[in-house]
């Protein structure tokens, strides 16, 4: 059984930046895949952004050019720099990971507002 944590999220301007971190409970070498989700009020949950073990990173199209998905091996965490932010990126941020199973953080919230 996996654990994540996830930290950083809060409340920032439109144009502002946030980062968020994941930390598993697990060594981050082990974990295939570790990727970050959102969910919007009255939303379905979405894909935003993810990297494997092998350092592959893909992104959703409406973040492309404004966050950035890295692992930390030496501090076993995953980050989401996140630039840029408009209130549409208005969700709870939630972290991901694949190894056998799969596994959800509780969840961080992010507002962007003026």
């Amino acid at each position: 059984q996996v654990q994540l944590v996830e930290s950083g999220g809060g409340l920032v301007h439109p144009g502002g930046s946030l980062r968020l971190s994941c930390t598993p409970s697990e060594i981050i070498d082990s974990i295939y895949i570790l990727a970050w989700y959102r969910q919007a009020p009255a939303k379905q949950r979405e894909f935003v952004a993810k990297i494997t073990s092998g350092g592959v990173i893909d992104y959703a199209d409406s973040v492309k050019g404004r966050f950035t998905i890295s692992r930390d091996n030496t501090k076993n965490t995953m980050n989401l720099q996140m630039n840029g932010l408009q209130p549409e990126d208005t969700a709870v941020y939630y972290c991901f990971a694949r190894t056998a199973y799969e596994y959800w953080g509780q969840g961080t919230q992010v507002t962007v507002s003026s």
